[in-house]
């Protein structure tokens, strides 16, 4: 309902719950009064215009009425949508946290999995090393013909020097 209806409504109300005083120009006071068709004419008007005020506050009560139910409707709309938006939110944070927590088991996994890598390329390093010192280590044929020379002329060198001090008979057969 618009404001100029409403407004209308009650001016119209306002109009029909005014007490309705007429005198007959007949009338006087001190002389006797006498219904004449006048007067009956404007107390059936009075009725009429007191029942129209009647329906007219009636009307304006059930618009009230309307009114208010529409406004408990719309409350309880927005509530609705309220608890509608409350809750998509709530399996927005859900879905949300569950992204994040799959993102960060992805992230630990792919973190364990560089450290493994990391660890293998580590581990294969310190096996070639290990391989290159180990030939590094290892004496050439000739430095090895070499050794086992100077181990044969010490062997020769520290047999002589046995012979020499205990003489040839020690070492002699019988």
């Amino acid at each position: 309902m618009s404001f100029h209806c409403v407004l209308r409504v009650v001016i119209v109300s306002m109009i029909g719950s005014l007490p309705v005083f007429a005198y007959s120009a007949e009338t006087h006071p001190g002389n006797k009064i006498s219904p004449s068709a006048d007067d009956i004419d404007l107390e059936a008007v009075g009725e009429r215009i007191r029942q129209t005020g009647a329906q007219i506050r009636a009307d304006l009560k059930e618009a009230r009425a309307r009114l208010e139910a529409q406004k408990a409707e719309q409350e309880a709309e927005r509530k609705r949508e309220a608890e509608r938006a409350r809750q998509q939110a709530s399996r927005e944070a859900s879905h949300k946290q569950t992204q994040e927590a799959a993102q960060a088991k992805a992230r630990q996994e792919a973190l364990v999995r560089a450290e493994q890598a990391e660890r293998a390329k580590q581990q294969a390093e310190e096996a070639e090393r290990e391989r290159k010192l180990a030939l590094a280590a290892q004496p050439t044929k000739e430095e090895q013909a070499a050794q086992q020379q100077l181990a044969r002329e010490r062997a020769a060198e520290a047999l002589r020097k046995a012979r020499e001090s205990t003489g040839l008979k020690a070492f002699a057969e019988e």
